[in-house]
């Protein structure tokens, strides 16, 4: 089959691979029809190499057609249509029966201290072949796909993999009091589909980018929109004067280690990824540094007795944060990877009842895979009015 492989920082390339087949009894393999381009794949893209092998298979937001059942495989048959979650997780453990599908004690990467296993995202996380590809094998087949209808285009049911469950979790982190103010900094597809979840719960919504095509579009549905290229210095004196002089009840971190500004994180970074791949792992390991620049800004925002809820990826270890300022404020914090099985039983009603999060335009660019690495580029470059791209195999 085609699939997109990993071969170096910024070098992805379509590759002919060994069909996936069935290697437990409840295993399936589906035939993928269309899989996102995530903002955390620009990690991979850019940042990440040195965990990654060379022609590792990238993707983890994958619907399709299920094409093979292993022998144990009760709840689906072939020609079922599917979507994946992100993380794999089994249903049955400890923490899944918390809902929180992102510990899964099964798939646990024990040995380097992670949660449940990713599908196409590192040696972190169980470097599991993924679904930017031709086909797909996935585990847990009586338990982990999400059976969707026929019917509707695959951009209706396709961002329950990731998007739609990461901004609902977002949301449901942020603890939005009742008649209360959420304000989502940046707004790539996870800020602006939080900003669109927390419409639909009766929130007010503000938003903040430097993005003119992103700020368009939040502002095209109502959101109270802040540039930041106008307000750099000044934002947090603005946005408390549009809150009674407090700040806002919740911030959304959407943005997550490639802020804009943090010079010196950046240059840290620019400075690991100079070094070889051993003792760059190493380096980001034990002594990783992000560009803190939006969580040091959502800190500064929220207001007293508020809540920060982080759903940007960050990476670093020993990432120097105001603990006297947030004691202080007594910031509420939640954070971490979306648990996606404890969301789908209530974001699902809305896919099947019209589509009032706006799921069916939210891409921006539909490609077949072959025209996957130049559509890495042109993502993470933000060009032609890139957004959102959604790969059709």
């Amino acid at each position: 089959m085609k699939a997109l492989t990993w071969h170096g920082k910024r070098d992805v390339r379509i590759e002919t691979v060994p069909d996936p087949r069935i290697e437990d009894p409840t295993d399936i393999v589906i035939r993928v029809t269309s899989s996102g381009i995530c903002g955390s794949d620009l990690h991979l893209y850019e940042l990440m190499g040195p965990f990654l092998g060379e022609g590792d298979i990238l993707g983890h937001e994958s619907m399709g057609i299920v094409e093979e059942v292993g022998a144990d495989v009760t709840e689906l048959s072939a020609g079922d249509r599917v979507v994946i979650p992100f993380n794999i997780s089994c249903g049955s453990c400890f923490m899944c029966s918390q809902g929180l599908h992102s510990q899964c004690e099964t798939t646990q990467q024990r040995e380097q201290g992670r949660g449940a296993a990713l599908f196409g995202y590192t040696k972190l996380y169980g470097e599991v072949p993924g679904g930017q590809a031709e086909y797909l094998r996935v585990p847990f087949g009586n338990v982990l796909p999400v059976k969707v209808p026929e019917g509707p285009p695959d951009d209706r049911f396709v961002y329950l993999s990731d998007v739609l469950p990461t901004a609902w979790q977002a949301v449901e982190y942020a603890d939005v009091p009742d008649g209360g103010t959420v304000l989502v900094l940046g707004l790539g597809p996870i800020g602006e589909m939080a900003t669109r979840v927390a419409q639909h719960r009766g929130h007010r919504v503000i938003a903040v980018d430097l993005v003119p095509d992103r700020l368009e579009r939040a502002k095209s549905h109502d959101v109270e929109t802040l540039d930041l290229r106008e307000h750099d210095d000044d934002l947090v004196e603005v946005v408390r004067g549009m809150t009674d002089g407090r700040g806002p009840d919740s911030v959304i971190d959407a943005v997550g280690m490639e802020a804009h500004g943090a010079p010196m994180g950046k240059a840290m970074q620019a400075m690991a990824g100079m070094l070889p791949d051993a003792l760059q792992r190493k380096l980001m390991e034990k002594a990783g540094v992000d560009r803190l620049h939006a969580l040091h800004l959502a800190i500064e925002l929220v207001r007293r007795g508020g809540t920060i809820s982080i759903v940007g990826v960050y990476g670093g270890m020993v990432d120097p944060l105001p603990l006297m300022t947030m004691f202080d404020k007594q910031v509420q914090i939640r954070m971490g990877q979306a648990n996606v099985l404890r969301w789908v039983p209530e974001i699902m009603p809305l896919l099947l009842d019209g589509d009032p999060l706006g799921t069916e335009s939210f891409a921006t660019h539909h490609l077949p895979l072959d025209e996957a690495p130049s559509a890495y580029d042109l993502f993470q470059k933000k060009e032609d009015g890139c957004f959102k791209v959604v790969l059709q195999p």
